[in-house]
C-alpha cells in the first residue's frame, strides 16, 4: 500500500491541527466525541487500555480555531503480534517457520495493527479529517512494523465503510449480530 500517496491525499483544513495522546487530559475530550458518535459503550478502562500501551497510535485532531482549542476527531488504534494467518497458510513461511517445545513447526507471527474507534464529530465530517487521521495511524503503524491493519465497521455505517474502502481497506467478512444493539459488522482489513 502506498502510504505516502494516502497521506498527501488526506488533507483537511489549515485550522485542524494532529497530536498523538500525551496525557489523561487528552483522554476526557476523546472519550466525550466517541461516546456521542459511536454505537458500543466502553469503559474508561478501555480507553486506557489503548492509550498506555500505544499512545503513538492514538490521534487527536484539534480545531485550533475554536478558543478551546476543541477536540474534533479521534483514532484509537493498537498493534500486537498475530499468529492466526500463518497458521492458514496465506504465505509460504517455510523459511520463516520455528521449532516449538514438542518438535511441532509454528508459524512466526506477524503484527496486526487494530483501529479500535474513529470518531469525527458531525459538523467536522466531510472535510477530510476523518481519512486523515486513519492515515496518518497507518503511516504510524507501518512504521512501528505493521503488516496488516483490521477493524470493524457497522454494517449499516455506509460513511465510514465508504471512508475505510476509499482509503483501500477490503471486507474480509461480516459478522452477524456483532454489535450490542444487534447491528451486523463487516470486519475488514488492508495489508500494508
Amino acid at each position: 500500500m502506498d502510504l505516502e500517496r494516502l497521506k498527501a491525499a488526506a488533507t483537511t483544513k489549515p485550522n485542524i491541527q494532529f497530536k498523538t495522546y500525551t496525557s489523561e487530559s487528552d483522554l476526557h475530550p476523546a472519550i466525550k466525541l466517541i461516546e456521542r458518535d459511536l454505537s458500543e459503550p466502553y469503559s474508561i478502562y478501555t480507553y486506557r487500555y489503548f492509550v498506555h500501551q500505544w499512545p503513538r497510535l492514538c490521534i487527536l485532531a484539534h480545531d485550533t480555531s475554536t478558543a478551546e482549542n476543541e477536540c474534533v476527531g479521534v483514532i484509537i488504534c493498537k498493534l500486537e503480534p498475530h499468529r492466526r494467518r500463518y497458521n492458514e497458510g496465506y504465505f509460504d513461511n517455510t523459511a520463516e517457520q520455528e521449532q516449538d517445545g514438542g518438535g511441532v513447526v509454528a508459524g512466526v507471527s506477524l503484527n496486526r495493527g487494530y483501529i479500535g474507534m474513529v470518531a469525527v464529530g458531525k459538523p467536522y465530517r466531510k472535510m477530510g479529517i476523518g481519512s486523515a487521521l486513519v492515515v496518518r495511524a497507518l503511516c504510524a503503524m507501518k512504521e512501528e512494523g505493521a503488516e496488516e491493519v483490521a477493524l470493524e465497521a457497522e454494517s449499516v455505517n455506509l460513511g465510514a465503510l465508504a471512508l475505510y474502502e476509499g482509503l483501500g481497506f477490503v471486507r474480509e467478512k461480516r459478522l452477524h449480530r456483532y454489535y450490542l444493539g444487534g447491528t451486523d459488522a463487516y470486519r475488514l482489513k488492508m495489508y500494508l
